[in-house]
């Protein structure tokens, strides 16, 4: 089984806002962020995956997230490549 990280975005108020996230099921998960059934912060917005990686173990996946949650640098050169 794999287990995916992976970096949302949205558009509020001419602000680029991301959401950064793990999970298994990559659809599933963007559909229950838009359907307002995912985490609190996402709520009554539209996401798009801007990116994602896939890894073998849950555990590593969940460090990889930690680590990009807190990597505002390497959020902001994703959304960067993204807005493009």
């Amino acid at each position: 089984m794999y287990f995916y990280i992976y970096m949302i975005l949205t558009k509020i108020n001419g602000r680029y806002i991301s959401y950064v996230g793990y999970t298994k099921n990559l659809k599933k998960r963007l559909s229950l962020h838009n359907s307002s059934k995912g985490a609190k912060f996402t709520k009554g917005k539209k996401w798009k995956i801007i990116y994602s990686k896939k890894f073998n173990s849950k555990s590593i996946a969940m460090k990889e997230e930690y680590l990009l949650k807190k990597d505002f640098r390497r959020r902001n050169i994703i959304k960067t490549k993204f807005i493009k």
